[in-house]
């Protein structure tokens, strides 16, 4: 019996009365998968997925759903839940067994003094952070962060592929939320970490578009932002860890890490930048379902 099924059946083993109710709801249980109406296997055998109500993170929480079911595992959905605030507390109680989270965003959850910015130094500080009975499976190359952006005609004019070659460029003006010019990666940061001058725009909702339109040369926009490709921007690279890395990472109920980590590693393995942000245009432009959507991008990886 694995570590899942024996701490959910010894909850449930305490009353022959509790283990015949169980059998008979189980026995209704369309996500059961259980012809036998073994009420501790039926129980046992499912994992509860969690996301947020974002529906990026709703795509790769149908992903790992999926990937699951098609492994031969029992899945439970508990999508759209809300923020962080609101399913954490399932998640640390055990009722969601695992969910899609990004390592710079939980790590400061846990870790508000954390000075990690870089993808494997958070990602190594968010294990000892994590609470017990938590744990990580591996991250993901893909990201949900702040990023800086220029449009692809301005990176060719100026060469540009990272943050650094933008101290080679006069009059750059940075657009973007107004408390970004107060924050530690604003304007501050890029002078500081990179030798970049630039002035301050407060544009908001409209960054994207004052950036294509000309009036502002460099945005931040997160990384997996379907913008990002439908306006053909090009996201420049962080060597110096200017951002704090938030990489997609399953967080997991630790008693089953083991037991599923050879279905939901290799999935984190072929999730990239800019295959988020393609998934997210499927979603937004093209309107095609979480469902539907996994399903596609499953089998042209080859894990269906």
């Amino acid at each position: 019996m694995s570590t899942a099924r024996s701490r959910l059946a010894l909850a449930f083993a305490g009353t022959a009365i509790a283990a015949l109710a169980l059998a008979g709801c189980a026995s209704n249980d369309p996500l059961s998968g259980d012809s036998t109406g073994d009420a501790g296997t039926t129980e046992s055998s499912t994992i509860v997925i969690g996301s947020q109500q974002y529906y990026s993170n709703e795509i790769i929480a149908e992903i790992y759903a999926q990937a699951l079911e098609g492994a031969g595992f029992t899945v439970e959905r508990n999508f759209n839940i809300g923020q962080r605030d609101l399913y954490m507390p399932s998640i640390e109680d055990g009722s969601i067994d695992l969910f899609p989270e990004y390592t710079g965003n939980l790590l400061q959850f846990f870790d508000k003094d954390t000075t990690a910015t870089q993808p494997d130094d958070v990602y190594a500080a968010l294990k000892d952070a994590l609470p017990d009975g938590l744990t990580v499976l591996d991250q993901s190359p893909a990201t949900d962060q702040d990023s800086y952006n220029v449009t692809a005609a301005f990176a060719k004019e100026h060469s540009l592929k990272s943050i650094a070659d933008l101290a080679n460029v006069d009059g750059v003006v940075l657009g973007g939320a107004p408390e970004l010019e107060t924050r530690p990666y604003g304007p501050t940061g890029l002078k500081d970490l990179y030798g970049v001058t630039v002035s301050f725009s407060a544009t908001a909702d409209t960054t994207v578009d004052e950036l294509v339109a000309g009036n502002i040369q460099l945005a931040d926009v997160y990384s997996a932002d379907p913008l990002i490709k439908t306006k053909d921007l090009v996201t420049l690279e962080d060597p110096k860890g200017l951002f704090l890395a938030s990489n997609v990472v399953p967080l997991v109920n630790a008693d089953i890490a083991d037991e599923i980590a050879d279905v939901i590693n290799p999935v984190s393995a072929k999730l990239t930048p800019e295959g988020l942000i393609a998934l997210n245009v499927e979603s937004t432009e093209d309107q095609r379902s979480s469902e539907d959507i996994a399903k596609d991008w499953l089998a042209d990886n080859g894990l269906d």
